[in-house]
C-alpha cells in the first residue's frame, strides 16, 4: 500500500483536509488584512499618501478575486495540491520582497500584484472545491467553518500585527506574514491528498468511492474557467449572486478590513485598540459564519442572505454616528462581527444548486471575483474620499445603503423548484 493510502481516520480524514484548508485560508486572510495595519506605519515611514497605499490594497484585493475562478479551474486540471502550494510560495516570496521597497510602485507590485496572484490561489473558491470533493454530508457546516477562517485570520493576526507595527514599524509585520505562509507549505505537501479516492476512501458521508475524473491539461484551465463563465452569465441567478457578493466585499474587507483602523485613528483610538476591535469582530464572525453554515443546511439560503445583508447595512449606516466609546464599539463589534462573512455558505449553496458540483466551485470563483471587485472599489474609493473630504462618514453610509439594496436583491434569486420545495421555510 502506498504512502498516500496509509492515512488514519478512514472517511474522517476529510476533516484533516478541511483543517489544512482552514489554515491555508487563514494565512491568506492574514495577508489580505495586513494592508489595513500597514496603512499608517507606511504613511509615517515614507510619507506616501493614503490614496497610493489604498491603491495597492485595492489591486491586491482585485487580483485575489480575479485569480479565484482560474485557480478553481486549475485545481480541476493541474490539481488542488499543486495549485495551493504554488499560491502559498508566491504569497511568502512576494511579501518578503517588500522588505526592500523604497517607492510606492514597489508596494503596489509586491503587496498588490504578486501577493494578489498568490492569495487568489488560496481563496474561498478553493474552499468550495475541497468541500464539494471531500464532503457529501455537512457541506454547509464545513463551508461555514472554512469561511470563518477569514475572521480567524483577523483574530489571530491583527492584534499581533498592530502590536508589531506600534513597536517596530512596518517591517516586523511583513516578516510575520511571509513566515506564516511559508510555514504552511510542508503541511499542505504532506497532509493533503488530491482526492478521497487517493487514500482509498469515499467522501465523507458517501457510500461509494467516486473515481477521479480524467485530468485535463493545465493550459486548459483558462478555457474551462471562461467557458463556465459564459454559460453562467446567461442566467439571472449568476448576476444576482455576483451583485450581492459585490456588496459583500464592499462592506467587509474592502471598507471595514482596510479602513476601520484608520477611521478609528481619526476618532482618537490607538492602533492596538483599533486592531483589537477588528479582532473582536473576527471572534464573533467565527460564531456567526459557522452558525450560518449550520442554518444553510436547513433553511432557504435566500432568506438568510436577506437577513444578513439588511443587518450589516444598518450597522454600517449607524457606525459613523456612534460615540466610539467602549460600550458603543463593543455593541457594533458583536452586531457586525456575527454577520461579517455569514453570507458565504448560502451563496456557495445557491451556486452549487444552480450550476452543479463540478462547475459550482468555478462559478463561485467568478461570484467571489465580484466580491473582490466590490472590496477593491471600497478600499480605493474610501481612501480617496478620506483624502478629499477628511472624513470616512460618506464611505460608511454609502456602504450601509448598498447592504440594504443587496438584501432585497437576494430575495429575487430563483432556485431549482425541487430544491426550493425541499428546503424548510425560515420562520
Amino acid at each position: 500500500m502506498s504512502i498516500a493510502q496509509r492515512r488514519p481516520f478512514g472517511q474522517n480524514y476529510a476533516w484533516v483536509v478541511a483543517a489544512v484548508t482552514f489554515l491555508a485560508l487563514l494565512a491568506a486572510a492574514g495577508l489580505r488584512s495586513a494592508p489595513g495595519v500597514l496603512l499608517t506605519p507606511l504613511h509615517q515611514a515614507f510619507g506616501w499618501e493614503r490614496g497610493q497605499l489604498s491603491a495597492a490594497a485595492a489591486i491586491g484585493i482585485f487580483l485575489y478575486g480575479l485569480v479565484g475562478p482560474f485557480a478553481a479551474a486549475l485545481m480541476q486540471t493541474l490539481g488542488l495540491k499543486r495549485t495551493l502550494l504554488t499560491g502559498l510560495v508566491l504569497m511568502s516570496v512576494s511579501t518578503a520582497a517588500s522588505l526592500f521597497m523604497s517607492a510606492p510602485w514597489h508596494y503596489v507590485l509586491t503587496w498588490g500584484v504578486l501577493s494578489g496572484f498568490g492569495s487568489g490561489a488560496v481563496a474561498l473558491s478553493m474552499g468550495a472545491t475541497v468541500v464539494n470533493r471531500w464532503f457529501v454530508h455537512r457541506r454547509g457546516l464545513v463551508m461555514g467553518l472554512l469561511s470563518a477562517s477569514t475572521a480567524t485570520g483577523s483574530l489571530i493576526f491583527l492584534p499581533g500585527m498592530a502590536a508589531l507595527a506600534e513597536g517596530g514599524g512596518w517591517r516586523p509585520v511583513v516578516i510575520a506574514v511571509s513566515a506564516a505562509a511559508a510555514a504552511l507549505v510542508p503541511l499542505v505537501f504532506f497532509l493533503m491528498p488530491e482526492r478521497p479516492a487517493d487514500i482509498g476512501q469515499p467522501a465523507y458521508g458517501a457510500s461509494e468511492i467516486e473515481p477521479a475524473p480524467p485530468k485535463g491539461r493545465p493550459q486548459d484551465a483558462v478555457a474551462l474557467a471562461l467557458g463556465v463563465l459564459v454559460r453562467a452569465a446567461r442566467t439571472p441567478a449568476f448576476w444576482l449572486l455576483f451583485a450581492t457578493f459585490f456588496v459583500c466585499g464592499f462592506t467587509t474587507n474592502g471598507l471595514v478590513g482596510t479602513h476601520l483602523i484608520s477611521f478609528c485613528g481619526d476618532r482618537g483610538l490607538a492602533l492596538v485598540q483599533a486592531g483589537a476591535l477588528l479582532a473582536a469582530m473576527g471572534a464573533f464572525d467565527i460564531v456567526g459564519t459557522t452558525a450560518s453554515g449550520w442554518l444553510t443546511d436547513r433553511y432557504d439560503p435566500r432568506k438568510l442572505l436577506f437577513v444578513y445583508y439588511a443587518l450589516r447595512g444598518l450597522s454600517l449606516v449607524a457606525l459613523p454616528f456612534l460615540q466610539f466609546d467602549l460600550v458603543s464599539l463593543s455593541i457594533f463589534a458583536v452586531f457586525y462581527g456575527l454577520d461579517w462573512l455569514a453570507t458565504v455558505p448560502p451563496t456557495v449553496r445557491l451556486a452549487t444548486e444552480s450550476f452543479g458540483e463540478r462547475e459550482g466551485p468555478i462559478v463561485f470563483g467568478w461570484i467571489a471575483f465580484g466580491h473582490q471587485v466590490g472590496a477593491a472599489t471600497a478600499a480605493f474609493g474610501a481612501g480617496v474620499l478620506r483624502d478629499v473630504q477628511g472624513s470616512y462618514v460618506a464611505a460608511f453610509v454609502i456602504a450601509g445603503l448598498l447592504g440594504v439594496v443587496a438584501a432585497c436583491a437576494a430575495l429575487a434569486i430563483r432556485r431549482r423548484d425541487d430544491d426550493a420545495e425541499a428546503a424548510p421555510v425560515l420562520a
